[in-house]
């Protein structure tokens, strides 16, 4: 039966890096679940690779059709979700599906699927190491990273809803804990 690992962090906590090493194994037969976002995609990015860039409008349709597994409005009108497609689409082909996603996001699969799925909080060493991973993307101005650095300190104080926690303070390290507990669950 293919399984479902949930990585979940505040932003900067390294998820995504982490994710990005994990997939590489491919005894742990482990796909991407792209997500789908309003939010416009970053010079790097691409459309049905990193994430599904939708309108605000057509997320807002998708919701009222059902077609999410979950979804948040992450910040006004930047909603993030997974579609039921992408997790079909990935199961069809017999593969493991890994999720690169928000924490309510996180805890929201665990909660839909509680046999199949792993869920793992990746946790920054300290609100100060995560202030400096985002200032050092350049990507936020001094408004939105406050805005971050709120919310990753409410999404720290969910973390126990996650079957593990992973301090992301040397990601080598981050990384081989976070394959051994996979490979473990799978």
């Amino acid at each position: 039966m293919c399984k479902l690992i949930v990585i979940s962090a505040p932003s900067g906590a390294g998820k995504t890096t982490i994710v990005r090493e994990i997939i590489k194994d491919e005894k742990l037969r482990l796909k991407f679940s792209v997500s789908a976002t309003s939010r416009p995609p970053r010079d790097y990015e691409q459309n049905g690779k990193d994430y599904y860039f939708l309108s605000v409008n057509e997320f807002k349709q998708k919701i009222k059709n059902n077609e999410f597994i979950e979804w948040q409005e992450v910040y006004k009108n930047q909603y993030y979700g997974t579609l039921k497609s992408e997790i079909d689409r990935i199961f069809k082909n017999k593969f493991n599906v890994i999720f690169d996603v928000d924490v309510k996001g996180g805890i929201n699969i665990k909660k839909q699927f509680p046999d199949i799925t792993l869920s793992i909080f990746i946790q920054p060493p300290n609100i100060e190491e995560l202030r400096k991973r985002l200032n050092n993307r350049g990507t936020e101005d001094e408004n939105s990273l406050n805005k971050r650095i709120a919310k990753a300190e409410y999404e720290i104080s969910l973390s126990n809803n996650f079957d593990k926690i992973v301090v992301n303070d040397i990601l080598e390290d981050a990384v081989n804990e976070v394959h051994n507990l996979i490979s473990g669950f799978i």
